[in-house]
């Protein structure tokens, strides 16, 4: 059936769904103009997950791996293959956790560190990149609600 028609005949019906107003929609279209920005700009060919381990083990120092995914919103069997990926790389080790004597904890490496220092400005600048058709207000405002989300 023609578009026109199809139109005419939602309309007629009630309001149409249009997909480019759905959040959903538009969720993803702006997420997918941040990976592009964050791929181009990201410091040692990093993902978007590996820096979100790194940045939160900078903030919080060595954990476990479970709670490091929980940090980060990552389910048991990918933060395992995040931090496998960053061990390899030599960003991250185990070690000892050192509240609980049965458990390993992730750290940062010294190289770990520097990469996570210079991957963090590079994060700032994606970031201003990101936002940078909305108006100093607008920034605010998005991420406010995008808290609120979460």
């Amino acid at each position: 059936m023609p578009r026109e028609k199809l139109k005419l005949g939602h309309a007629a019906e009630g309001p149409a769904y249009l997909l480019d107003e759905q959040v959903g929609f538009l969720m993803r279209v702006a997420m997918q103009r941040h990976t592009s920005i964050f791929t181009s700009r990201m410091t040692d060919g990093l993902t978007q997950t590996q820096f979100a381990a790194l940045a939160k083990l900078y903030e919080v120092g060595p954990c476990s791996q479970n709670h490091l995914g929980r940090l980060i919103y990552l389910d048991g069997a990918t933060i395992k293959g995040v931090v496998d990926r960053l061990a390899l790389r030599g960003f991250v080790t185990a070690l000892n956790d050192p509240n609980d004597r049965r458990r390993r904890a992730v750290a940062l490496t010294e190289r770990g560190r520097e990469a996570t220092e210079s991957a963090m400005k590079a994060a700032a600048e994606i970031t201003v990149a990101t936002l940078a058709p909305l108006s100093p207000e607008e920034q605010r405002l998005i991420a406010r609600l995008l808290k609120t989300l979460t």
